[in-house]
């Protein structure tokens, strides 16, 4: 990895790091999907289905219907980090003194603590962003919407979108909710997952709706709609809504703690060098259990 580091070293240092915002990983952290975790290598979800079970009454035992079962397959994928980063540049920065005196000297320790913090924050960002919007490439897996994407969905519950704004959101989320099966309306488990702009769109018709006096103004904790929960999947591409049961989306890891831990390794004893190396390795995916129970509006 390349460093470089941009400084005037003058003056005073406030002590402090910053760095660009970062997605926020929501839907792990509020519980938005099922999560399954100690999936070592592949995990089969089996799904039961059972149709003409019921007949009149008789006196005799009359064997009828069918039962199906099919199968879903959740195999998390591998990824790491691996950072390497030289301590030579950070003796002529700011923080030289957190170095020690010594030619043997360390990475310093406020900048070492602000990375593995980075580290873990663009791993909680981009798994947000995979988890709805992934496709299989490096550093990535495939999402919900790919997996949607890819998927033949029953008529009417792949619906084709438009730019949503203020003045046709409410209409939008309609084509949604319309297209919803009747087993799944009126159950608790219900979500309707959208993107950050949808949800603007949203806030923003409502508080248009409320009076010239209110408008925009108004502190708006938007939960609803038709009944159904609404809930902003940080990780979905603008203008994307999903929704079915909350249980029939998973997320398949093998230990979700493997996110948070960024081991540092100084080289120095091991090879002589003034290198530090920073290591992260994860397993994550994603997989939804029946797919007629989705609504896909994109």
């Amino acid at each position: 990895m390349s460093l470089s580091i941009t400084s005037t070293y003058a003056g005073e240092f406030a002590g402090k790091y910053i760095s660009a915002a970062l997605l926020s990983g929501n839907t792990i952290a509020n519980g938005l999907i099922e999560v399954k975790p100690n999936v070592k290598f592949k995990e089969v979800l089996k799904r039961v289905s059972l149709s003409g079970a019921i007949a009149n009454a008789s006196c005799d035992f009359i064997d009828a219907g069918a039962v199906v079962l099919t199968e879903r397959i959740i195999e998390p994928k591998e990824l790491q980090i691996n950072l390497e980063l030289c301590k030579t540049p950070f003796q002529s920065d700011w923080d030289a003194i957190e170095m020690g005196y010594s030619a043997h000297d360390n990475m310093p320790k406020t900048f070492s603590d602000y990375f593995i913090g980075l580290m873990a924050a663009e791993i909680s960002a981009q798994t947000e962003t995979d988890i709805w919007s992934g496709t299989a490439g490096a550093g990535t897996f495939d999402g919900f919407a790919t997996l949607l994407t890819a998927a033949t969905l029953p008529a009417g519950q792949d619906i084709t979108g438009v730019a949503i704004t203020a003045e046709n959101v409410v209409e939008e989320l309609g084509k949604v909710v319309d297209a919803l099966p009747s087993s799944l309306y009126g159950n608790e488990d219900l979500y309707i997952y959208v993107s950050q702009n949808v949800l603007r769109a949203y806030k923003r018709a409502i508080a248009a709706s409320g009076g010239s006096v209110q408008g925009n103004n108004q502190d708006l904790n938007v939960e609803f709609f038709d009944g159904i929960k609404v809930v902003a999947a940080n990780g979905l591409a603008n203008d994307t809504i999903v929704s079915t049961l909350k249980s029939n989306l998973y997320f398949g890891t093998g230990l979700l703690n493997d996110q948070n831990e960024i081991k540092v390794l100084d080289m120095a004893d091991l090879d002589g060098s003034k290198n530090v190396r920073f290591i992260a390795r994860y397993t994550a995916s994603v997989q939804i259990g029946i797919l007629e129970d989705v609504v896909f509006y994109s």
